[in-house]
């Protein structure tokens, strides 16, 4: 395929699908924006802006193509300190900063770093966000009447028993739509998007942040931009993977890097805060139809004309019809078969999946939970790995050579064991090492294989190494000491 039908297989695989599912995400997005808006103490336009900017933005230079970003819970709860002890200007360099860093971790193929995190983890993730996403539902169903139960659980029927009937027209639309027009003709007594926030009335303008240009204000911002940009990047990629997934397809991980800093830096220039990946709004995306860039696109530029130009009609969408749309996402999103595969998966995979939906939900970090669930993913593989590793060793007829056989993997974690296995004092003449079904892979393992060949050397006995790799070889002869040290010896120094 040329790199133009790629591009345009990218932008509109299938042109109706992408723009009703982009103008349900568009729809969804708006109380989120605000109410992320509200997390990070500023102005709902600042999120509103935000989720405009990135959502077009990343239509063109993100690297999944139908995953929408914008801004988002995870990065609101970054910048609160921020807000609250340097203001608003501070805020949008900060996002600025943050656009930075993220261009330059694409650059340096960050992204690639997606390889060591565990199906385990991913799942775990994936699990962890489910269950925040309809906890952050919760808060709606507070002090609610009757009707609002009745409109959310007709809205979850519209969901998920239309698509049986039709999938011509995304079924969360018609609730949102179908909601909107009862509450608006029954004059229902419900919360509005209205109530969550005023919707801006004039499109953002360019604008540079007001703060000094100097190192304090480069270390003020330092600390928040780092984290900005890590948590951005880490849940902008997991969410890569999961729609890589849900659409059996793949993506371009480093590009999604840079796409997220330019986004960013757009953003903040705009007078926008930074943002990411949305799960919850890329599952809606996918399952509504949207496949390519045009319906992330779509998204971000139908938010802007539903905010300045349909204000009033957004206001008066009721909350228990998005409320439903969110509900639906959760169901959708959360592996219940991870909870059947709990009986038949490893103990130390389902370990790792717990731990990390644990870890989620209880300090609603996602940049923790999965940095947990890769540290025990790594002492667990270190640990098995470790298990398979073995020295036997066998004397010769005459008692004068003993010949060590060392099989698996020899690393920090073995290097004490591969120690260990030699009998120092045995009284031998000669020792022979097989490396043969062994691989050595770090300075410490060279370490170890220094300490035995010189130890056995003190004791006078003839020492050989046989059956290194090439890779093992060449990494002892860089960093190894025990050659050097045999060949003074044998010349006399």
């Amino acid at each position: 395929m040329t790199a133009a039908r790629r591009a345009l297989s990218e932008w509109s695989p299938n042109v109706t699908r992408d723009l009703l599912a982009g103008t349900v995400v568009a729809l969804a997005l708006i109380p989120e924006a605000i109410a992320f808006s509200i997390i990070a103490g500023v102005d709902p336009k600042v999120g509103l802006y935000a989720s405009f900017c990135i959502a077009v933005i990343s239509a063109f230079a993100g690297g999944r193509p139908a995953m929408i970003s914008a801004a988002t819970g995870a990065m609101a709860l970054v910048m609160v300190d921020l807000v609250r002890q340097h203001g608003l200007d501070h805020l949008l360099a900060a996002t600025l900063l943050t656009g930075v860093l993220q261009i330059a971790a694409g650059y340096l193929r960050l992204g690639d770093l997606m390889r060591f995190v565990s199906g385990s983890v991913i799942t775990g993730f994936v699990n962890a966000l489910a269950i925040l996403i309809f906890m952050a539902q919760l808060p709606e169903f507070v002090g609610a009447g009757p009707v609002f139960y009745a409109m959310v659980a007709g809205g979850l029927a519209i969901i998920f028993l239309l698509p049986r009937l039709t999938s011509v027209i995304p079924s969360p639309l018609v609730t949102i739509v179908l909601g909107t027009v009862l509450a608006i003709w029954l004059g229902l007594d419900l919360r509005t998007v209205g109530d969550m926030g005023a919707l801006p009335t004039e499109l953002p303008s360019f604008l540079l942040p007001n703060v000094p240009l100097t190192f304090d204000t480069l270390w003020t911002l330092l600390p928040y931009s780092l984290t900005l940009a890590m948590v951005g990047l880490l849940e902008s990629m997991m969410t890569a993977s999961i729609v890589d997934e849900m659409t059996d397809t793949t993506s371009d991980k480093n590009r999604e890097c840079r796409g997220q800093g330019l986004a960013n830096i757009v953003s903040g220039l705009f007078g926008g805060m930074a943002g990411c990946a949305m799960i919850g709004q890329s599952v809606i995306n996918v399952t509504s139809g949207g496949r390519g860039r045009l319906s992330t696109l779509w998204a971000g530029a139908f938010l802007l004309f539903l905010i300045l130009v349909l204000a009033d009609w957004v206001r008066q969408i009721p909350m228990a019809a998005l409320v439903a749309v969110m509900v639906m996402v959760s169901i959708k999103t959360f592996r219940w078969g991870s909870l059947l595969a709990l009986r038949t998966n490893p103990r130390q995979s389902s370990f790792v999946m717990l731990a990390t939906v644990a870890v989620v939900v209880l300090t609603h970090n996602l940049a923790q939970g999965v940095l947990v669930g890769v540290l025990l993913s790594g002492l667990f593989f270190a640990q098995k790995v470790t298990r398979a590793f073995s020295v036997t060793s066998s004397l010769d007829e005459a008692g004068t050579s003993r010949t060590y056989s060392v099989t698996g993997q020899i690393f920090f974690a073995t290097a004490d064991a591969f120690h260990d296995a030699f009998d120092f004092r045995e009284g031998v003449d000669r020792v022979v090492i097989d490396v043969g079904n062994a691989h050595f892979w770090d300075i410490t393992a060279i370490g170890a294989l220094d300490r035995v060949v010189l130890k056995l050397r003190h004791h006078g006995v003839e020492v050989e190494v046989t059956g290194l790799n090439a890779a093992s070889a060449t990494m002892i002869e860089r960093l190894g000491t025990h050659n050097r040290e045999g060949a003074a010896l044998a010349s006399g120094h």
